[in-house]
């Protein structure tokens, strides 16, 4: 656990205090409402905030640990025994510059939510972010799963990231150096920090680029629990076939351990049902694993990130 002078440390970092909380519920902080307390919750407001934070957290060995929306983050229920650093905060710049082939450089902060961004796009009559609409992310967590949807994926968009690395040096790299996958990217290898994301988009017609974001909106209102407190998709998409289709050929369609539950409306989401814990949606996601490589063959690989 944090000893108590480092904490305070953390309270008051320079003339300005850092916002910053004890023992704080991260159930509070996550769209699967479920975790236990962190022993301290910083939201830094800006760039230096941020790294002073992370150079005195390194400095005395507390881990730490980078949170977005915690739109695909687990917590255990014991909680954390570190700092929790949440970027919604951070003022970073938000910049449209138009290129001389007639694309636009769209900058935003890790921090900000992804729809904001798509909002934004549209605002200026650009495409290529459509796909995104609706993801329930931030730019940074984006980033660093290489988030998609509808056949689209943040690689197809983005031009470079600019982050603090392992010795909080502010870098920026292009996107071909970023390693981007399906559902990832370097940034799962390495100790590095995001803090703003770079597109490069099309311009296009106002009117068609918001009918494809209602269209992808509705679709997902339609098929998705957006009603249900969930992580998003539990599981990676296995090579050649959806995990939510071999979930529901395994007859596992709300299929539960304690709160936790397989969603009757897309099986491939697990939701909590009230008061679901970590443990249930553990023991839930390996139960679904072991039937699933069982009956198909296949191995389900989740998506969403376990933090103890």
């Amino acid at each position: 656990m944090i000893q108590e002078p480092i904490a305070n440390l953390l309270d008051a970092m320079g003339a300005e205090a850092l916002p910053c909380i004890h023992n704080e519920p991260l159930d509070r902080h996550t769209t699967f409402r479920i975790g236990g307390p962190a022993c301290v919750f910083c939201k830094p407001r800006t760039v230096v905030e941020l790294a002073r934070t992370l150079e005195l957290c390194h400095s005395f060995g507390v881990r730490t640990y980078l949170l977005g929306n915690g739109s695909n983050t687990l917590f255990a229920d014991e909680g954390y025994d570190g700092a929790v650093i949440c970027l919604t905060d951070l003022k970073t710049r938000s910049t449209a510059q138009t290129l001389p082939d007639g694309k636009t450089r769209l900058t935003a902060g890790a921090g900000t939510l992804l729809v904001s961004v798509c909002n934004r796009a549209l605002e200026l009559g650009l495409t290529g972010l459509e796909f995104a609409f609706g993801i329930p992310g931030t730019v940074g967590g984006a980033v660093y799963m290489n988030a998609g949807a509808y056949g689209g994926e943040m690689k197809d968009v983005l031009s470079k990231v600019t982050f603090l690395d392992e010795n909080l040096k502010l870098q920026t790299l292009p996107v071909k150096e970023l390693a981007l996958g399906y559902r990832t990217s370097i940034f799962e290898q390495r100790n590095w920090c995001i803090l703003e994301a770079e597109f490069v988009l099309e311009p296009g017609n106002r009117e068609e680029i918001q009918a494809h974001m209602q269209d992808f909106m509705a679709r997902r209102r339609e098929k998705q629990p957006l009603d249900m407190p969930s992580a998003g998709s539990t599981f990676k998409r296995p090579a050649g076939c959806f995990a939510g289709q071999l979930i529901e050929q395994c007859g596992l369609r709300g299929f539960s351990v304690g709160g936790a539950a397989v969603s009757c409306k897309h099986c491939g989401f697990v939701v909590n049902t009230g008061g679901a814990t970590c443990a249930d949606v553990v023991e839930l996601t390996d139960k679904i694993r072991e039937i699933v490589k069982e009956k198909t063959g296949h191995v389900l690989e989740r998506e969403i990130r376990v933090v103890r």
